[in-house]
């Protein structure tokens, strides 16, 4: 069964298919940095915040404010339901990469070289991590291990509370 990708035969398009087919693989690829670099961007804006909610935590502490409990658990509430919105992006970015890439692979078919094809098979299909380890897989580990941290902290804050009483 053919992609419904070509929408055209070189025969149906006519003497520009070629030309046009390029250019529409150059501007995909384009396109597929692009979303590299937004993914980019949206974790370093993630980094950032959760780097400020732990800088804020230690100066609350350092303060020594008489009651921080409360805020110290909102602010671990939020770190988490922070953790999760990056996780669910991370993962989101990974489809939409995963999407496109397998576009550009179905396009290269059409072309002399394929090269992102040929380089993902030298890579092991990211299955053999002494070949490559997807940057996802370790990019994904982040929210964990800042949710970890936050639901460690709400823990301890929630059990000094109760010694309280």
């Amino acid at each position: 069964m053919k992609s419904e990708l070509f929408k055209k035969s070189e025969i149906e398009y006519g003497e520009h298919y070629k030309v046009h087919l390029f250019e529409q693989y150059r501007l995909y690829i384009e396109s597929a940095e692009k979303v590299s670099d937004r993914r980019q961007s949206a974790n370093n804006y993630f980094l950032a915040i959760n780097t400020a909610i732990f800088s804020f935590l230690g100066l609350i502490y350092e303060i020594k404010l008489k009651d921080i409990s409360f805020i110290c658990i909102l602010l671990s509430l939020v770190g988490i339901l922070i953790c999760v919105i990056f996780y669910f992006l991370i993962n989101s970015y990974k489809q939409l990469n995963s999407g496109k890439f397998q576009v550009i692979h179905e396009i290269e078919q059409e072309l002399p070289l394929a090269l992102y094809q040929q380089e993902w098979k030298i890579l092991g299909e990211g299955k053999n991590k002494k070949l490559y380890w997807p940057f996802s897989h370790i990019e994904i580990k982040i929210p964990f291990i800042f949710g970890f941290i936050y639901l460690i902290l709400l823990f301890i804050l929630i059990l000094t509370i109760f010694k309280k009483f």
